[in-house]
């Protein structure tokens, strides 16, 4: 069981930068991979990014390639979600999402935030 709570959201201007955090409970955080899935108003579920147990494998949708980066630190039990470079497109609830596959697929993650607000300003 894992149980995972964001943080880092906010209101920020187009062309700026927010970090979204993600905590992690359990002892088995690192042997999960962490996501992030986003849904914007009136919008279906996107999955942006992705980062496996040991850093090795990471995805990014084609939308955030470039300008977000998820990394992570299994001795804190946090996986992380650097934005830049933001448009009000990128405006949508962000969940962290946490499973045993390393894949783009939300139905593959048996474990989700609460989700965090970001909104950003033309």
């Amino acid at each position: 069981q894992v149980q995972l709570a964001e943080t880092g959201g906010g209101l920020v201007q187009a062309g700026g930068s927010l970090r979204l955090s993600c905590a992690a409970s359990g002892r088995t955080f690192s042997m999960y991979t962490m996501g992030w899935v986003r849904q914007g108003p009136g919008k279906a579920r996107e999955f942006v990014a992705l980062i496996n147990w040991n850093e090795i494998s990471t995805y990014y949708a084609d939308s955030v390639k470039g300008r977000f980066t998820i990394s992570r630190d299994n001795a804190k039990n946090t996986v992380y979600l650097q934005m830049n470079s933001l448009k009000p497109d990128d405006t949508a609830i962000y969940y962290c999402a946490a499973s045993r596959l390393a894949v783009p697929t939300p139905a593959q993650y048996p474990y989700w935030g609460q989700g965090t607000q970001v909104t950003v300003s033309s």
